[in-house]
């Protein structure tokens, strides 16, 4: 059945249990102040502890609070809420645990993630947050980057969907490289996601 012109995307993103929520943030931001058919409309975090709910609650978005401790529970119970909102796209921000392959065959909707780095490089198990910047600080690259691909069974290894470069020449520590890429991953996911929901 064709979808109509008018109608809204909805879109559900995952944060892990210290997800500060800065994408987040630049995510609901974009939609909302560029008056785009795009709503936020399940958010759902791993941990009760994570300084994100705060945002959430907020900006009154639709949210829950699903333990990881098992996984097969968690994705499970994420299946459920997803379809009772008629997701049609998963955002990760600042998700850290692996999506089982049973996972995204049974969601049925795309899951793209942002990396913090240009994949393939600096991507695999472990690399996430400061561990990615400080990897890419002793390598003494010139030049790093946001990636956004879509997820498979393996981290860090789905078809690439976007990539912006930054220059990080000037930064004198990973923090400073850090700082840089979070701007780049700010502008960057909400157009992506927007175009690719359009694709």
């Amino acid at each position: 059945m064709e979808r109509p012109s008018s109608a809204t995307y909805k879109i559900a993103v995952f944060c892990s249990g210290l997800s500060r929520g800065s994408n987040l943030c630049a995510l609901h931001n974009y939609f909302t102040q560029n008056k785009l058919p795009v709503e936020v409309a399940l958010v759902i975090f791993t941990s009760k502890n994570a300084p994100a709910i705060q945002l959430a609650k907020e900006r009154n978005l639709n949210y829950w609070i699903i333990s990881a401790y098992n996984m097969q529970s968690f994705e499970t119970r994420a299946i459920e809420l997803c379809r009772q909102n008629n997701i049609e796209l998963i955002a990760l921000a600042g998700f850290l645990k692996q999506l089982s392959e049973n996972f995204i065959e049974q969601v049925q909707v795309p899951i793209l993630n942002i990396h913090p780095a240009l994949l393939p490089e600096f991507g695999g198990k472990g690399m996430y947050g400061m561990a990615v910047h400080q990897a890419v600080f002793a390598s003494g690259d010139k030049v790093s980057g946001v990636t956004i691909h879509l997820v498979d069974s393996r981290y860090d290894n789905g078809k690439i969907v976007a990539q912006q470069k930054v220059d990080i020449s000037s930064c004198k520590s990973p923090e400073e490289i850090a700082c840089k890429v979070l701007e780049i991953e700010h502008s960057l996911y909400a157009p992506t996601i927007f175009q690719f929901l359009l694709s």
